[in-house]
């Protein structure tokens, strides 16, 4: 009898240390292009793929091979049409990026344009010399705005399910309002549900 209460109370220890409050202490460094599935949400993965792509047809669209100089363009926000919070500023960020460093295009920082016009206000007090301080009516225009939106469609039968995502970018000419260039990412996922048992 009181080897048997031992072993349930042992027992009963072991299964509450398993429940109770665990904290990560061994981690490491891993590759970033790896891709590792480990749940079904928008992941670092599918953003790499769907830029990787984006960038790659704005660099081929003619509108852009042809110009003359390098176009600039504003990042507009892209829409999220999922049920998820994907971080579609990393992605677009990402985006920038890539093509900045691909010298083809240049961008413009709308977000910054009020502390730029303070910078140039300050230099007009006469606080920084004449040769080094900024002047109004230089600013570059915004020859194309790039506009998109992330939208999923998700399938889920017995313990099957299928999640597709769908990613279109847009390059929107400011002066005709024609869209020059678009494209479509495309990603798919499939899951299967598995029974997690206490140990």
């Amino acid at each position: 009898m009181r080897t048997a209460l031992l072993l349930s109370t042992a027992f009963a220890c072991i299964a509450l240390q398993g429940c109770g409050p665990k904290a990560f202490t061994n981690g490491e460094y891993n590759d970033p292009n790896k891709v590792e599935l480990l749940d079904d949400k928008f992941n670092e993965a599918d953003m790499q793929q769907m830029a990787d792509k984006i960038v790659n047809s704005i660099l081929k669209c003619p509108d852009i091979v042809e110009s003359r100089g390098r176009p600039t363009i504003a990042v507009s926000k892209v829409q999220n049409r999922t049920e998820e919070y994907p971080d579609l500023d990393s992605l677009t960020e990402m985006i920038r990026t890539n093509l900045t460093k691909a010298r083809k295009v240049r961008f413009i920082d709308r977000g910054a344009r009020a502390e730029i016009d303070e910078e140039v206000e300050y230099g007009t007090t006469g606080r920084q010399s004449r040769e080094s301080a900024k002047k109004h009516g230089k600013q570059l225009g915004v020859d194309y705005l790039l506009t998109g939106a992330l939208a999923t469609n998700v399938q889920q039968v017995a313990n099957d399910k299928l999640i597709y995502y769908k990613l279109t970018m847009n390059l929107t000419n400011t002066d005709t309002s024609a869209i020059d260039c678009t494209e479509d990412v495309q990603v798919r996922k499939k899951f299967r549900k598995k029974s997690l048992g206490l140990f």
